[in-house]
């Protein structure tokens, strides 16, 4: 039996650690039948060391969302090595600790900059540098961490994410016409290297293991690799602009 990528090519981004979403996502893709493609920065080597736990080889390519050159020549790189692409997986999430942690109301504007920059443009930035090798459509999907609270400690990533949720409307809006569809992940916290990054970040998890009616464990990033796999697949063929929580249910709780 056939998986449900079976034939599809797949750029992701942010594999960092065994732990981290990209990773499963990368995993779970390839189990689906998916060729895989990652990109990397700052340290293309560690992702390379990390690609060797997939089931099957991936190329690395290095990839500052934030480069320019970087994103001109990925299209080039990419085609020669798969010929196309029929799927794109924005895990690229960053803020300066001075904007994390309580420091909301003196964090300075350069600070938010960044955070806005790597965190949300990129999705658009990213897009676009692919979009070349999607001529036959294809699926984009990011992940979020859910934009319509304010969390503790979290503090400018949670404009950033919501910039990035708006971004993908956005994005889904102009590129629905070339059957692109834009969707994203928003999923429950878990020990990446992203998280582990926001100081404080066990005050988040206590929510999670009060308000989830599902047990949430932060150990797996499965789940949320599976959710981006499933947006990736044909089996979501007219949904565009949506976010799939993969959160344990904890976003439909009341007080």
């Amino acid at each position: 039996m056939s998986g449900i990528l079976e034939g599809k090519r797949v750029l992701i981004t942010g594999v960092l650690m065994e732990s981290s979403i990209a990773f499963h996502t990368a995993k779970v893709a390839q189990e689906q039948g998916a060729e895989v493609i990652l990109t990397a920065f700052p340290r293309p080597t560690l992702t390379e060391r990390i690609a060797k736990k997939l089931p099957r080889p991936a190329k690395v390519i290095e990839l500052d969302v934030t480069n320019d050159e970087h994103l001109d020549r990925l299209a080039g790189i990419v085609g020669e090595e798969l010929g196309g692409l029929d799927g794109v997986v924005h895990s690229i999430g960053f803020a300066p600790q001075d904007a994390l942690g309580g420091n909301f109301l003196n964090t300075p504007f350069e600070s938010v900059s960044t955070a806005m920059h790597v965190s949300a443009f990129s999705l658009k930035s990213l897009t676009m540098a692919c979009l070349p090798l999607m001529q036959n459509g294809g699926s984009v999907v990011g992940l979020t961490f859910d934009a319509q609270f304010a969390w503790p400690q979290y503090d400018w990533m949670g404009p950033a994410k919501a910039a990035l949720e708006a971004t993908s409307r956005y994005l889904a809006r102009d590129l629905g016409k070339q059957n692109i569809r834009c969707n994203l992940i928003s999923a429950g916290p878990l020990g990446s290297m992203a998280a582990k990054s926001i100081p404080g970040f066990g005050d988040l998890a206590k929510v999670w293991d009060e308000r989830s009616p599902l047990d949430w464990d932060m150990a797996d990033p499965e789940p949320a690799g599976r959710g981006v796999v499933a947006l990736l697949s044909d089996f979501f063929p007219k949904t565009t602009g949506e976010i799939v929580h993969v959160d344990g249910g904890v976003h439909i709780m009341g007080a």
